[in-house]
């Protein structure tokens, strides 16, 4: 037998393999990553609570359920099916320190959650995106200015910072979210600004130029979709630190103002009673947990399919 004849099926099998698109080898990738697959199936589950919160919820989040039950003061869980006595009121996460139904706050919180991770990235992404373009792009004085300014943020920490700006603008919900959204920004820029370095001298953008295409044209048609891949995966990531970072603010009273179901102020109100109640500070903390585990999770699958260079074929 020659030696063509023993390399011929190998080379019909690899002829013969369908070609696929980068983003199709990406999700192929994706798919094949346990944790990704794990991360998707948690936050799959925390956004059905979200929208299911309405019906699965036996109360309103905010109901206080004296005179509307037998209770008249903070009650540990009970559940029928697990031997709770049947003339006791069922509350599978009990009750909190103003007789509301913790587990209906818990459903109710996840939207909160969920509604901060997702428009705070998404505020910091299209700023912080535009500006580490820009700086990226022009070079120069320009891009001294914008970075050194970059810098400055950064030199502060993220939650020192966040309550900073929520004392200057007064608590709340939307001040909160705001904060955070400036806090984001720089990590955001620094990602769009390296992307923009490398993808700028690449001869594709140079015919661009060399033909006459303006500026903006070749940044934002040009440049900017090379951008994407850096940034999806931290915006991933910075979900679950803009999470973390309103929990916080809300846990210190300067985010989510009571009574609104929030699971970092529902922490901050029941502080104090870790050892008489500890359910009430044990189910919110294993949310926000769960939660940001689901996006590291996530962040990490899309970091590996993502990038060519850790990707398995």
């Amino acid at each position: 037998m020659t030696t063509a004849e023993i390399t011929h099926p190998v080379d019909l099998q690899i002829i013969s393999r369908p070609l696929r698109s980068p983003l199709q080898d990406a999700i192929r990738s994706l798919f094949h990553n346990r944790s990704a697959i794990l991360g998707m199936i948690i936050l799959g589950i925390l956004v059905l609570v979200a929208l299911t919160a309405p019906i699965v919820a036996p109360f309103p989040p905010n109901a206080v359920l004296i005179g509307v039950e037998k209770v008249t003061k903070r009650a540990a869980p009970c559940i029928h099916l697990l031997g709770c006595p049947a003339s006791e009121p069922q509350h599978i996460m009990g009750t909190d320190g103003n007789v509301r139904d913790q587990f209906s706050r818990i459903l109710y919180g996840a939207r909160v959650s969920l509604v901060i991770g997702f428009a705070t990235v998404g505020f910091a992404i299209v700023l912080g995106t535009l500006l580490g373009s820009i700086a990226g792009y022009l070079g120069g004085w320009g891009d001294n200015v914008i970075m050194r300014f970059m810098d400055v943020l950064l030199a502060f920490p993220s939650l020192v910072l966040a309550i900073a700006i929520v004392t200057v603008l007064g608590p709340g919900l939307i001040n909160a979210l705001l904060a955070i959204g400036i806090v984001e920004i720089p990590a955001f820029a620094r990602v769009a600004r390296a992307s923009v370095l490398t993808t700028k001298e690449q001869d594709f953008v140079m015919a661009a130029h060399a033909i006459g295409s303006p500026g903006t044209r070749i940044l934002f048609r040009s440049i900017l979709p090379h951008t994407l891949t850096p940034l999806i995966v931290q915006g991933t990531l910075g979900i679950a630190t803009a999470i973390l970072d309103a929990a916080a603010l809300s846990f210190l009273g300067l985010g989510a103002q009571p009574p609104q179901a929030e699971w970092g102020s529902m922490l901050g109100a029941e502080r104090n009673q870790v050892f008489t109640a500890p359910h009430l500070v044990f189910y919110p903390g294993l949310a926000i947990m769960i939660t940001v585990l689901a996006f590291n999770l996530l962040g990490d699958g899309l970091r590996d399919a993502l990038d060519p260079r850790t990707r398995k074929m």
